[in-house]
């Protein structure tokens, strides 16, 4: 494949149009698969390790960055995190395209980010084809259990996703968003000062 044949497909890329695994093939090289596999057998003793991995996978990785192993990630490249961010077990990163994450971020267990779709028509998925769009995660938010934010999605500040979601549109600053689809149920406001759960 030509430099302008790649030029075109990471242009389709970006915007969001339908793209297959051979047309991106050429992307390989930026995926970090055999030091997510490292970084996941790293012992909980070999902190410097770990840190050290974490920056040579991620794109961009904040100050006091704690990400509990396993995680996964298609790429890892394509995922920039910010300051005192808490990951728990098992979040996956779909990331064809940028995941950004902000500062001060908690993510609980078995959290899917997915930038990643696919056509809906069965002829329409040949050789893998799929359609990516970013996902961007504002400062101070939190995720609970087992939430898949998908392609395009935009979590805005301080939001707290209830357990479970799945996040298919945005979500805007200081709310509790819940459920299949998710949806917003409640703002955050100083009564919440004095309170333990989002319900």
């Amino acid at each position: 494949m030509s430099r302008s044949d790649e030029q075109a497909v990471l242009e389709r890329i970006r915007r969001g149009l339908i793209y297959t695994e051979s047309e991106a093939s050429f992307q390989a090289a930026r995926r970090r698969t055999d030091l997510i596999f490292e970084y996941n057998h790293t012992p909980p003793s070999e902190a410097d390790r770990r840190r050290s991995l974490l920056v040579a996978i991620l794109g961009s990785v904040g100050k006091r960055t704690v990400l509990l192993p396993p995680f996964h990630a298609g790429f890892g490249s394509n995922v920039h995190i910010g300051d005192d961010f808490f990951g728990n077990v098992n979040l996956t990163f779909v990331d064809d395209v940028d995941i950004r994450i902000g500062d001060g971020v908690m993510i609980a267990p078995g959290v899917t980010l997915t930038t990643t779709g696919h056509p809906v028509h069965p002829a329409r998925r040949v050789d893998f084809a799929r359609f990516s769009e970013p996902i961007v995660i504002e400062d101070k938010v939190w995720i609970g259990s087992n939430v898949v934010v998908l392609p395009g999605v935009r979590i805005g500040y301080g939001a707290v996703i209830g357990a479970g979601s799945v996040v298919s549109r945005d979500v805007p600053p200081m709310v509790v968003a819940v459920g299949a689809p998710c949806r917003t149920l409640r703002p955050i406001t100083d009564a919440d000062l004095t309170t333990r759960a989002p319900a």
